[in-house]
Protein backbone atom coordinates (compact mmCIF):
# COMPACT_ATOMS: atom_id res chain seq x y z
CA UNK A 1 0.00 0.00 0.00
CA UNK A 2 1.28 3.33 -0.79
CA UNK A 3 2.11 5.46 1.95
CA UNK A 4 0.97 8.80 0.37
CA UNK A 5 -2.39 6.91 -0.93
CA UNK A 6 -5.63 8.90 -0.29
CA UNK A 7 -7.98 6.27 -1.28
CA UNK A 8 -7.25 2.69 -0.65
CA UNK A 9 -9.70 -0.63 -1.90
CA UNK A 10 -9.34 -3.96 -0.77
CA UNK A 11 -10.50 -7.14 -1.99
CA UNK A 12 -13.65 -5.53 -3.96
CA UNK A 13 -16.22 -7.18 -4.82
CA UNK A 14 -19.62 -6.50 -6.26
CA UNK A 15 -22.56 -8.99 -7.33
CA UNK A 16 -25.72 -8.06 -9.07
CA UNK A 17 -28.67 -10.36 -8.82
CA UNK A 18 -31.98 -10.23 -10.66
CA UNK A 19 -34.39 -12.86 -11.83
CA UNK A 20 -31.71 -14.46 -14.11
CA UNK A 21 -29.46 -15.19 -11.33
CA UNK A 22 -26.34 -13.45 -9.70
CA UNK A 23 -23.33 -11.59 -12.05
CA UNK A 24 -20.10 -10.42 -10.72
CA UNK A 25 -19.38 -7.00 -11.75
CA UNK A 26 -16.28 -6.22 -10.03
CA UNK A 27 -14.15 -8.81 -8.32
CA UNK A 28 -11.26 -8.89 -5.62
CA UNK A 29 -10.09 -5.31 -7.21
CA UNK A 30 -7.20 -3.78 -5.03
CA UNK A 31 -6.36 -0.07 -6.09
CA UNK A 32 -4.66 2.49 -4.23
CA UNK A 33 -5.06 6.38 -5.46
CA UNK A 34 -2.80 8.66 -4.30
CA UNK A 35 -3.40 12.75 -3.12
CA UNK A 36 -3.58 14.76 -5.55
CA UNK A 37 -3.80 11.99 -8.54
CA UNK A 38 -5.85 12.30 -11.26
CA UNK A 39 -6.84 8.94 -12.51
CA UNK A 40 -8.72 8.37 -15.69
CA UNK A 41 -10.08 4.86 -16.03
CA UNK A 42 -10.89 3.61 -19.38
CA UNK A 43 -12.64 0.62 -20.45
CA UNK A 44 -15.65 -1.29 -21.97
CA UNK A 45 -19.20 -1.15 -21.17
CA UNK A 46 -20.33 -3.10 -18.60
CA UNK A 47 -16.58 -3.94 -16.75
CA UNK A 48 -17.55 -2.33 -13.63
CA UNK A 49 -16.27 1.44 -13.54
CA UNK A 50 -19.61 2.92 -12.67
CA UNK A 51 -20.30 0.34 -10.49
CA UNK A 52 -16.67 1.38 -8.94
CA UNK A 53 -17.22 4.96 -8.57
CA UNK A 54 -20.40 3.95 -6.60
CA UNK A 55 -18.93 1.91 -4.19
CA UNK A 56 -16.92 4.46 -3.46
CA UNK A 57 -19.07 6.50 -2.92
CA UNK A 58 -21.30 4.60 -0.64
CA UNK A 59 -23.96 4.13 -2.84
CA UNK A 60 -23.90 0.25 -3.62
CA UNK A 61 -23.59 -2.24 -1.34
CA UNK A 62 -19.75 -4.69 -1.74
CA UNK A 63 -17.75 -6.87 0.02
CA UNK A 64 -14.13 -6.05 0.52
CA UNK A 65 -13.42 -2.35 2.01
CA UNK A 66 -13.06 0.80 0.83
CA UNK A 67 -10.90 3.69 2.92
CA UNK A 68 -10.35 7.55 2.82
CA UNK A 69 -7.37 8.57 4.86
CA UNK A 70 -6.86 4.58 6.94
CA UNK A 71 -10.52 5.27 7.70
CA UNK A 72 -13.52 2.64 5.86
CA UNK A 73 -16.20 4.29 4.03
CA UNK A 74 -19.47 2.63 3.89
CA UNK A 75 -21.74 5.26 3.60
CA UNK A 76 -21.67 8.56 1.42
CA UNK A 77 -20.16 11.52 2.41
CA UNK A 78 -18.44 14.74 1.97
CA UNK A 79 -15.35 13.59 1.59
CA UNK A 80 -16.20 12.02 -1.73
CA UNK A 81 -18.66 13.73 -4.25
CA UNK A 82 -19.38 12.31 -7.50
CA UNK A 83 -20.39 13.83 -10.32
CA UNK A 84 -22.50 12.16 -13.11
CA UNK A 85 -22.87 12.17 -16.97
CA UNK A 86 -26.56 13.13 -16.67
CA UNK A 87 -27.46 16.95 -16.46
CA UNK A 88 -30.37 16.63 -14.36
CA UNK A 89 -27.93 16.66 -10.98
CA UNK A 90 -29.38 19.95 -9.75
CA UNK A 91 -32.46 21.31 -8.06
CA UNK A 92 -34.62 22.72 -11.06
CA UNK A 93 -36.56 25.02 -8.41
CA UNK A 94 -32.64 26.80 -7.06
CA UNK A 95 -30.98 29.03 -8.10
CA UNK A 96 -27.38 28.22 -9.27
CA UNK A 97 -25.63 29.23 -6.01
CA UNK A 98 -28.61 28.39 -3.91
CA UNK A 99 -27.80 24.73 -5.94
CA UNK A 100 -24.44 25.16 -4.69
CA UNK A 101 -24.92 26.21 -1.08
CA UNK A 102 -27.61 23.61 -0.36
CA UNK A 103 -24.75 20.80 0.22
CA UNK A 104 -23.16 23.09 2.22
CA UNK A 105 -26.30 24.12 4.65
CA UNK A 106 -26.76 20.64 5.26
CA UNK A 107 -23.11 19.63 6.61
CA UNK A 108 -21.75 22.57 7.97
CA UNK A 109 -22.11 24.69 11.14
CA UNK A 110 -21.67 28.45 9.69
CA UNK A 111 -23.62 31.81 9.40
CA UNK A 112 -25.77 31.97 5.79
CA UNK A 113 -23.70 34.75 4.81
CA UNK A 114 -20.15 32.42 4.96
CA UNK A 115 -22.07 29.83 3.48
CA UNK A 116 -23.36 32.11 0.12
CA UNK A 117 -19.49 33.39 0.41
CA UNK A 118 -18.52 30.25 -0.48
CA UNK A 119 -20.92 28.81 -3.16
CA UNK A 120 -19.67 31.86 -4.50
CA UNK A 121 -16.18 31.38 -4.57
CA UNK A 122 -16.34 27.74 -5.88
CA UNK A 123 -18.47 29.29 -8.61
CA UNK A 124 -15.97 31.79 -9.42
CA UNK A 125 -13.89 28.78 -9.70
CA UNK A 126 -15.47 27.73 -12.75
CA UNK A 127 -16.52 30.89 -14.33
CA UNK A 128 -20.02 31.03 -13.16
CA UNK A 129 -20.40 33.56 -10.79
CA UNK A 130 -22.32 35.44 -13.47
CA UNK A 131 -24.96 32.93 -13.59
CA UNK A 132 -25.52 32.45 -9.62
CA UNK A 133 -28.98 34.01 -9.78
CA UNK A 134 -30.19 31.99 -13.12
CA UNK A 135 -32.05 28.69 -13.01
CA UNK A 136 -30.75 25.05 -14.20
CA UNK A 137 -33.61 25.73 -16.99
CA UNK A 138 -31.38 28.57 -17.84
CA UNK A 139 -28.13 26.85 -18.34
CA UNK A 140 -26.79 24.93 -21.15
CA UNK A 141 -25.49 21.42 -20.40
CA UNK A 142 -21.30 22.22 -20.27
CA UNK A 143 -22.61 25.63 -17.63
CA UNK A 144 -24.43 22.41 -15.42
CA UNK A 145 -21.47 20.26 -15.70
CA UNK A 146 -19.62 22.88 -13.92
CA UNK A 147 -22.44 24.12 -11.30
CA UNK A 148 -21.93 19.99 -10.04
CA UNK A 149 -17.86 20.30 -10.08
CA UNK A 150 -18.54 23.73 -8.04
CA UNK A 151 -20.52 21.84 -5.91
CA UNK A 152 -17.95 19.77 -4.74
CA UNK A 153 -15.54 22.35 -4.84
CA UNK A 154 -17.33 24.24 -2.03
CA UNK A 155 -17.82 21.33 0.56
CA UNK A 156 -14.17 21.02 -0.26
CA UNK A 157 -14.35 17.30 -1.03
CA UNK A 158 -10.72 15.80 -1.20
CA UNK A 159 -12.08 13.18 -3.78
CA UNK A 160 -14.25 14.06 -6.48
CA UNK A 161 -15.31 10.97 -8.46
CA UNK A 162 -16.40 11.37 -12.58
CA UNK A 163 -18.43 9.10 -14.47
CA UNK A 164 -18.39 10.11 -17.90
CA UNK A 165 -19.13 13.99 -16.85
CA UNK A 166 -18.39 15.62 -21.01
CA UNK A 167 -19.65 12.75 -22.70
CA UNK A 168 -23.17 13.86 -23.72
CA UNK A 169 -21.35 17.41 -24.62
CA UNK A 170 -20.14 18.88 -27.86
CA UNK A 171 -16.18 18.73 -28.57
CA UNK A 172 -15.40 22.50 -28.53
CA UNK A 173 -18.05 22.47 -24.96
CA UNK A 174 -16.24 19.19 -24.15
CA UNK A 175 -12.58 20.51 -25.12
CA UNK A 176 -13.05 23.92 -22.48
CA UNK A 177 -14.30 21.78 -19.72
CA UNK A 178 -11.00 19.40 -19.96
CA UNK A 179 -8.89 22.53 -19.99
CA UNK A 180 -10.86 23.97 -16.42
CA UNK A 181 -10.47 20.37 -15.01
CA UNK A 182 -6.93 20.39 -15.58
CA UNK A 183 -6.23 23.75 -14.34
CA UNK A 184 -8.98 23.09 -11.17
CA UNK A 185 -7.11 19.98 -10.57
CA UNK A 186 -3.72 21.67 -10.11
CA UNK A 187 -5.13 24.81 -7.92
CA UNK A 188 -7.32 22.63 -6.07
CA UNK A 189 -4.98 19.58 -5.66
CA UNK A 190 -8.27 17.12 -5.41
CA UNK A 191 -8.19 13.55 -6.03
CA UNK A 192 -9.83 13.27 -8.98
CA UNK A 193 -11.17 9.48 -10.10
CA UNK A 194 -12.11 10.60 -13.84
CA UNK A 195 -14.05 7.47 -16.33
CA UNK A 196 -13.85 8.01 -19.66
CA UNK A 197 -14.49 5.87 -23.07
CA UNK A 198 -12.30 8.64 -24.89
CA UNK A 199 -8.53 7.37 -25.28
CA UNK A 200 -7.52 11.38 -25.78
CA UNK A 201 -9.52 12.57 -22.82
CA UNK A 202 -7.72 10.35 -20.56
CA UNK A 203 -4.26 11.06 -21.98
CA UNK A 204 -5.10 15.21 -21.71
CA UNK A 205 -6.38 14.85 -18.15
CA UNK A 206 -4.98 11.93 -16.51
CA UNK A 207 -1.69 11.75 -14.25
CA UNK A 208 -2.25 8.31 -14.02
CA UNK A 209 -4.75 5.94 -16.13
CA UNK A 210 -6.01 2.50 -15.75
CA UNK A 211 -7.64 -0.03 -18.32
CA UNK A 212 -9.66 -2.02 -17.44
CA UNK A 213 -11.54 -5.47 -18.70
CA UNK A 214 -14.02 -7.76 -17.44
CA UNK A 215 -15.08 -7.82 -13.35
CA UNK A 216 -12.84 -4.90 -13.04
CA UNK A 217 -9.41 -6.73 -14.13
CA UNK A 218 -6.77 -3.90 -14.87
CA UNK A 219 -5.28 -4.51 -18.24
CA UNK A 220 -3.05 -1.63 -17.64
CA UNK A 221 -1.90 0.87 -14.78
CA UNK A 222 0.89 3.51 -15.65
CA UNK A 223 1.67 7.29 -14.73
CA UNK A 224 0.96 9.38 -17.68
CA UNK A 225 4.60 10.29 -18.51
CA UNK A 226 3.93 13.26 -20.36
CA UNK A 227 4.03 16.90 -19.17
CA UNK A 228 0.78 18.97 -19.36
CA UNK A 229 -0.37 20.66 -20.91
CA UNK A 230 -0.99 17.33 -23.44
CA UNK A 231 -1.46 17.78 -27.16
CA UNK A 232 -1.57 14.94 -29.73
CA UNK A 233 1.69 16.46 -31.27
CA UNK A 234 3.14 16.05 -27.73
CA UNK A 235 6.41 13.18 -27.52
CA UNK A 236 5.20 9.87 -26.98
CA UNK A 237 1.37 10.36 -27.43
CA UNK A 238 0.99 7.65 -30.09
CA UNK A 239 2.52 5.48 -28.80
CA UNK A 240 0.98 5.73 -25.45
CA UNK A 241 -2.44 5.85 -27.50
CA UNK A 242 -1.62 2.63 -29.35
CA UNK A 243 -1.09 1.25 -26.00
CA UNK A 244 -4.51 2.19 -24.45
CA UNK A 245 -6.34 1.29 -27.35
CA UNK A 246 -4.95 -2.08 -28.08
CA UNK A 247 -5.93 -2.52 -24.43
CA UNK A 248 -9.09 -1.20 -24.58
CA UNK A 249 -10.05 -3.15 -27.89
CA UNK A 250 -7.86 -5.85 -27.74
CA UNK A 251 -7.39 -7.05 -24.24
CA UNK A 252 -3.56 -6.76 -24.01
CA UNK A 253 -0.97 -4.63 -24.68
CA UNK A 254 0.74 -4.61 -27.80
CA UNK A 255 3.38 -6.50 -28.45
CA UNK A 256 7.00 -4.87 -28.18
CA UNK A 257 8.93 -4.43 -31.02
CA UNK A 258 12.81 -4.14 -31.41
CA UNK A 259 14.33 -1.16 -32.87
Amino acid sequence: MSKEALLQIRDLTKIYTDDSGEKTVLKDLDLDVEKSEFLCILGPSGCGKSTLLRCIAGFEEYSGSVSVDGTQRREPGIDRFMVFQDFNQLFPWKTVINNVAYPLSLNIKAPKAEIKERALEALNKVGLSGCKDQYPHQLSGGMKQRVAIAKALALRSPIILMDEPFAALDAMTRSGLQKEMLSISESEKNTIIFITHNIQEAIILGTRILVFGQQGHILFDEKNPMQRPVTPASEGYGELWEELHHALYEGSLPAKTSK
